[in-house]
């Protein structure tokens, strides 16, 4: 699956003015772009802390890989009025149901056979940068889909204020997580959940090298 042309380079130049804010404006540090696959499907599985989340991290991931897509999932009330539904399919985000929601599914494992996808495992935001668990939801679809999964971690988003200046933040994306060993498991529940376990150990990681405690007590 691949966007049109016209739809790739308005996403390169809204992300661009995005990064103007985050990284011009204010402090937004990048690291470990160079473990982001070029080519191929690729997973993208970061910590969710704030609402920027989802505005800066296709500016970390496309700053990089321009004229591509950072496809994203996002809760169906998003899409109820006309005008944001617009902007948010320009975007590449698409409608989920807050319960199992079949039709996503099938359409995220689509764009997993050859496109980045932008995705929060543990399914809800915490303000207060501590990890909750993964979704054994993303775990199946990693067993199913294969791609490469970035653990990536969000650090400092939960502070900023809009509008803000020489605000302090950062993205870290961390190297593929290896499931070699994983996969040659049964598919079953308990596969999946070691699958996202190891996914939200990879992400705590990250953050504990930033010097974050994310453990939840």
């Amino acid at each position: 699956m691949k966007a049109p042309l016209l739809q790739r380079c308005w996403v390169t130049f809204s992300v661009y003015v995005v990064g103007f804010y985050a990284s011009c404006l204010n402090r937004f540090v990048i690291k470990g772009s160079e473990n982001i696959p070029h080519c191929g499907p690729v997973l993208i599985a970061s910590n969710h802390i704030s609402g920027y989340d989802t505005i800066l991290l296709p500016w970390a991931v496309i700053r990089h890989n321009p004229l591509q897509m950072l496809w994203a999932p996002a809760k169906e009330e998003l899409f109820e009025n006309a005008l944001m539904r617009l902007i948010y399919t320009s975007w590449g985000a698409f409608p989920v149901r807050r319960k199992r929601d079949v039709r996503a599914g099938r359409f995220l494992n689509d764009l997993l056979l050859d496109q980045k996808v932008m995705l929060f495992p543990e399914g809800t935001r915490h303000k207060d940068g501590k990890l909750g668990p993964g979704n054994r939801g993303v775990g199946k679809m990693i067993y199913d889909t294969r791609p490469a999964v970035i653990p990536t971690a969000l650090i400092g988003l939960n502070c900023w204020k809009f509008p803000g200046l020489r605000q302090d933040a950062a993205v870290v994306f961390g190297a593929a997580v290896d499931f070699s060993d994983l996969f040659q498991r049964e598919d079953c529940k308990e596969t999946h959940l070691l699958i996202v376990d190891r996914v939200m150990q990879a992400i705590a990681a990250l953050l504990a090298g930033e010097g974050v405690d994310s453990v939840r007590t």
